[in-house]
């Protein structure tokens, strides 16, 4: 009996998504909650779990085609999990259904499978491994459960090029197009790749351009003196990490800081709401975080209750599961702040965008030794650039500037925000 592939509801307000990559093709055979099929909307990306162990039989939507909540994009037939013996599942194009398989080659990748035969390697990937001629052990897979992915393979290729091949045919020399010059030969690629923008993207871009076109956006700057910080970290870290198990970082003492300066300035932490300015008694602080598709920013909900071990472990949370797609919608939505971490890529500064309709983001950037004046002295301290970005309309410029000095302070002197 044919089990129904359905999309589920992914949030509140989204009635259409767009289906990402299948993971499991046609004919291959998936335990029952196992991941079928990537499910992106605008805010997040959900995998479909299997409704039941078995195989699945055909395909009803492509990579890139929509579909709306509570529609059938593919089938399943309920099965037993097949042995080693019985022969692998023909190989498929991806969302594509019933395409016959092509001879096998001697140069194409070697199957890669996990401890119950299911194979690793995305029919995409192989493809794309078979054409350059590189060994599946090569590759290290970043997908769900060690999934080579297609990305995986163009990564390889582009740090170290493809395996020899065989010198092609010799063919009668073409004469070069009329826009290139005989005396000035072209080297290297020339290739042109379009990738249709992901609905996270596509979202990402709205709402940068909506911050740019609504708010009066103004930065201020200023930098902490990070010494304090990094003596307290070297001290304590050992005795935080085993009674925690996880590291005292930065973030934290970013995050307490703005709580408590969010609180003496709640203009900052307050919303334009139409003619109406929605001020809170709490703080939710978003976290910027780096994910596979796109930076997404979840919140740590009363931010300004949790401790130093708590947000840690949240961020930590946030960042694991934001690399495997499994930030929950939920978890996503609403926010009174947002802090953004530059500095681990390196930026030494920056201006920050605001995520409407809040009022306000940080921008942490890089810590570097710089000299610096400190009682009529030049001294080498580690410094960061601090930037905050505000909605002018809400927030006045005295205020922003004292509230980023009130960072300032307490990052200066962080006995004042340890609850260890």
């Amino acid at each position: 009996m044919a089990v129904e592939l359905i999309v589920p509801e992914v949030g509140e307000s989204i009635t259409e998504v767009e289906i990402g990559q299948w993971l499991v093709g046609e004919g291959e055979f998936i335990k029952e909650d196992g991941p079928v099929v990537e499910i992106e909307s605008d805010k997040a990306t959900v995998e479909l779990p299997a409704p039941v162990s078995g195989n699945v039989t055909q395909i009803l939507k492509r990579p890139g085609e929509t579909a709306a909540v509570g529609e059938v994009i593919g089938y399943m037939e309920e099965a037993e999990a097949p042995t080693e013996k019985e022969a692998p599942a023909a190989p498929r194009s991806e969302g594509t259904a019933n395409v016959s398989p092509e001879p096998a080659s001697s140069s194409e990748a070697p199957p890669k499978t996990d401890g119950n035969g299911q194979e690793l390697i995305m029919p995409a990937a192989k493809r794309l491994m078979t054409e350059h001629s590189i060994e599946a052990g090569a590759i290290t897979g970043t997908g769900r459960g060690g999934r080579i992915l297609k990305e995986d393979v163009q990564k390889y290729i582009d740090e170290h090029g493809s395996a020899p091949q065989a010198p092609p045919a010799q063919s009668p020399p073409q004469p070069p197009p009329e826009s290139a010059s005989p005396t000035t030969p072209q080297t290297g690629s020339r290739e042109q790749t379009a990738v249709r923008m992901s609905p996270m993207r596509r979202t990402i871009a709205s709402r940068l351009v909506e911050a740019q076109q609504t708010a009066a956006l103004l930065t201020t700057f200023n930098e902490a003196d990070m010494t304090a910080i990094k003596t307290i970290r070297a001290d304590v870290q050992e005795e935080f990490q085993e009674r925690h198990g996880v590291k005292l970082g930065f973030m934290s003492f970013f995050v307490k800081a703005c709580t408590h300066a969010l609180q003496r300035f709640p203009q900052v932490n307050a919303q334009i709401h139409g003619e109406e300015i929605v001020y809170f008694d709490y703080c939710d602080i978003g976290i910027a975080v780096g994910a596979g598709k796109g930076l997404v920013v979840p919140v740590l909900r009363n931010a300004e209750n949790m401790t130093l071990a708590e947000i840690e472990k949240a961020i930590a949370d946030f960042a694991a599961r934001a690399q495997q797609n499994k930030i929950g919608i939920e978890e996503l939505q609403g926010g009174t702040f947002t802090i953004s971490n530059g500095g681990v890529y390196g930026s030494m500064l920056s201006t920050p965008i605001i995520n409407p309709p809040q009022s306000g983001v940080l921008g942490m950037h890089a810590i570097q030794d710089r000299p610096v004046a400190l009682n009529g002295e030049v001294v080498i301290r580690p410094m960061m650039y601090l930037a905050l970005t505000y909605d002018h309309r809400l927030v006045d410029g005295r205020e922003a500037v004292t509230f980023l000095k009130e960072i300032k302070e307490r990052i200066e002197k962080p006995a004042l925000l340890l609850d260890l």
